[in-house]
């Protein structure tokens, strides 16, 4: 290696970001649902319905992942990156153009834009762990920060900073349909430009002045070094014990992502707030929840560089259960709705640097777009759970306001919480036979 000129590595974390921050938009849904459930309005979904387009994307996402590894083995990463800006983006410019029922807004924003998701969602995570030996944990984080941040980005341009919602109206669609159309047309340019850099590194690369860990005299397993084909994997426990343990911490992260701007709404009104108001600050809180769901992807994989997977993994799903307990009270005042938000934030975005990171740790660089598309099928999971135990306590309610309603789904989430706390508690890297 030491007479071939490689790529600048970090040149693989701008595309990466650039990537994600299209992919994140999913997360940006809570600013479409009070159009879509108003029942005086063009769309008049139920809440259920409305979170179903939701839960149907990340899990459609969520498979869609467990291909793309494989397909990735087979294409290369650039080519894969390619397909989803078609797939991503043909399925948002369709939803605008004929989204006007639940239907066709499940089938074209839910799975088509679901896909076009978890096609490239790997790319930048399987090439950043390659490039970046070194720093899995910090790479991992940078390389799905983009994820937590397009939320916010989406959610402000469509409503503060350009108020979209309002002012677009482009071939009579209204504002929800506008913004979908346009959506779709900015998210295949930009993956398209991220895709440039995906590539993996020339075999044998390792980054100037690291030296590969060795395997102990004693026979111990170095983290990463052990791989496991996805088979083998599927026969450990500690692949379920994972599995699980992002299922619960996930959960409660969508939960609130899919439904902060009805909570909130809920909370703010039972003050005496204005509706208007109250939609703003819940805007203002989405926006903050998405800011810091980039940074935990940062800052939790970083740190899990320095303190170890198991023990990050512990205090996230920790802090998480803690603050679901606490997040009904803090609902009912702007500040506090706003703290609860970039903490619950936080600790969700902290799941998309650890569980891919310790996904290596446990079962091998070498398969990890492979074998984390396995462990990512909770992600798919909880996408269901959280989002729809909330909807059916808010449909359950029949349009009463009263925010009580929101003390289960919240309780239910907290105590999934603790449980991925106690289960990371017991687990360790498992031995090859």
């Amino acid at each position: 290696m030491s007479g071939e000129k490689v790529m600048n590595r970090w040149y693989v974390v701008i595309g990466a970001v650039l990537i994600q921050l299209c992919l994140g938009a999913i997360y940006a849904w809570s600013v479409f649902t009070p159009k879509l459930i108003d029942k005086a309005g063009k769309y008049a979904f139920s809440a259920s319905q409305a979170n179903w387009i939701f839960s149907v994307g990340l899990l459609v996402f969520a498979f869609t992942l467990v291909v793309s590894g494989r397909m990735m083995v087979k294409t290369g990463p650039k080519k894969l990156a390619i397909a989803s800006a078609f797939v991503l983006g043909i399925g948002y410019i369709l939803g605008g153009l004929f989204g006007s029922t639940f239907a066709a807004q499940m089938i074209f924003i839910g799975i088509v834009g679901g896909a076009g998701i978890g096609l490239g969602y790997v790319v930048p995570i399987a090439v950043g762990v390659k490039w970046f030996p070194d720093k899995k944990g910090m790479v991992t984080g940078l390389a799905v920060a983009g994820f937590g941040f397009g939320a916010m980005i989406w959610v402000k341009s469509a409503g503060e900073w350009f108020n979209l919602l309002e002012a677009l109206n482009l071939f009579g669609l209204g504002g929800v349909q506008s913004v979908f159309f346009v959506y779709g047309i900015v998210f295949m340019a930009a993956i398209l430009l991220g895709s440039i850099v995906m590539i993996d590194p020339p075999q044998g690369y390792v980054p100037e002045g690291w030296t590969p860990p060795e395997a102990s005299a004693a026979g111990g397993a170095v983290s990463g070094m052990t791989n496991f084909e996805p088979r083998e994997m599927l026969g450990t426990p500690q692949f379920y014990m994972t599995w699980l343990t992002f299922l619960f911490s996930a959960m409660a992260g969508l939960m609130v992502i899919g439904n902060i701007k009805l909570f909130g709404i809920d909370a703010l009104k039972a003050t005496g707030m204005d509706m208007k108001i109250a939609s703003a600050v819940t805007g203002t809180a989405l926006a903050w929840l998405a800011i810091l769901n980039g940074l935990g992807r940062i800052i939790w994989g970083t740190v899990s560089d320095k303190i170890g997977r198991k023990m990050a993994i512990f205090l996230m799903c920790l802090f998480q259960g803690i603050i679901m307990f606490l997040f009904y009270k803090m609902g009912s005042n702007p500040t506090t709705l706003i703290i609860g938000a970039c903490i619950i934030g936080f600790n969700f975005g902290g799941n998309f640097a650890l569980f891919p990171a310790i996904t290596a740790d446990y079962f091998g660089n070498k398969n990890v777009g492979l074998n984390y598309g396995y462990v990512f099928v909770s992600y798919g999971i909880a996408g269901v759970l959280g989002p729809q135990i909330a909807a059916y306590f808010k449909d359950a309610a029949k349009g009463n306001p009263d925010p009580a309603l929101w003390v289960t789904p919240f309780m239910i989430a907290a105590v999934a919480c603790m449980i991925g706390a106690a289960i990371t508690l017991i687990s360790k890297p498992p031995e090859k036979a």
